[in-house]
C-alpha cells in the first residue's frame, strides 16, 4: 500500500479517458482529480433519489469505491460520468428498495396532468459579491431544495437530473429505465408542483442546488482514497 503523499501534478489539462488509464495504476492524484470532477453530477442524482444528504454521500462514495476497483468494466463506450452516474443511481435505487418507502406508481401516475408546463426558468448560477445578496440567495436556494424534497420520488429524481443536474431526456430515461415520454411526463408534473409553492424569483438558484463542493467534496474524496488504500492528494 502506497504511503507517501501525492503532490500536485499538472493532470488538470487531461481528460477523463486519460485519467483513467492513470487510476488504473493506482495514481492518487487521477483518482482524486476525478472525484473533484464527478461529485457533483453524483451527489445530486444519489440525493434525487434518496431525499437525504447523509446517504447520498454514503452512495457517492460506495460508487467511487466500486468503480475504482473494478475499472476493467469501463471500456469507454460511453462517457465516464455516464458510466458513474448509472452506478450510483443504481446504487441509490437498490436502497430505495430496501427502505420500502417508494411510492407506488398508480398513484404517481392519477395525478392531475393540468396547468403550464414551465415552473421556473433556469439562467445560469451568477455569483455576487454582495454578501446580503449572497445571503439572500442562499435562504432562496434552501427554500427550493426543500420543496424538491417535498417532491414524490419518482418525479424529484427526474427533475433532479434534468433540470438541476441538465441531463437530455434521452440520458434520463437511459438511466432510471424509462421511456422518453414517461421522463417528459414526470418533468412536466414535477414543475407543475413546484410551481404551487415557488415564484419565479426563485429561478436564479436553482442550478445551486445541492451542492457538492467544499468540506462535502473533500470529506467523499478523503473516505474514497482512505478506502483504497491511496495517499491523499496536496495541492501547492
Amino acid at each position: 500500500m502506497q504511503t507517501a503523499t501525492v503532490t500536485a501534478t499538472g493532470l488538470d489539462g487531461l481528460d477523463d479517458g486519460a485519467l483513467v488509464e492513470r487510476a488504473r495504476s493506482r495514481d492518487g492524484a487521477a483518482v482524486q482529480l476525478i472525484m473533484q470532477r464527478h461529485n457533483r453530477r453524483l451527489f445530486r442524482a444519489a440525493r434525487g433519489v434518496l431525499n437525504d444528504d447523509a446517504e447520498a454521500e454514503d452512495v457517492v462514495q460506495e460508487t467511487y469505491v466500486r468503480a475504482f476497483t473494478h475499472l476493467d468494466g469501463f471500456r469507454g463506450e460511453a462517457q465516464l460520468s455516464t458510466w458513474l452516474t448509472r452506478i450510483a443511481l443504481n446504487e441509490a435505487l437498490g436502497r430505495l428498495r430496501r427502505r420500502r418507502l417508494t411510492v407506488a406508481l398508480k398513484d404517481i401516475d392519477a395525478i392531475d396532468d393540468q396547468g403550464e408546463a414551465r415552473v421556473i426558468y433556469l439562467p445560469s448560477a451568477r455569483q455576487d459579491s454582495d454578501p446580503e445578496a449572497a445571503a439572500a440567495q442562499a435562504e432562496v436556494r434552501r427554500l427550493l431544495e426543500r420543496a424538491v424534497d417535498q417532491l414524490p420520488e419518482h418525479f424529484r429524481v427526474v427533475f433532479m437530473l434534468r433540470d438541476v443536474e441538465e441531463m437530455s431526456v434521452e440520458e434520463t430515461a437511459s438511466h432510471l429505465g424509462l421511456r422518453p415520454e414517461t421522463v417528459k411526463t414526470r418533468l412536466h408534473r414535477a414543475r407543475r408542483l413546484l410551481r404551487q409553492s415557488l415564484d419565479r424569483t426563485l429561478s436564479a438558484a436553482v442550478n445551486d442546488v445541492f451542492p457538492c463542493a467544499g468540506a462535502r467534496c473533500a470529506r467523499i474524496t478523503d473516505a474514497v482514497l482512505k478506502r483504497l488504500g491511496l495517499p491523499e492528494h496536496v495541492e501547492e
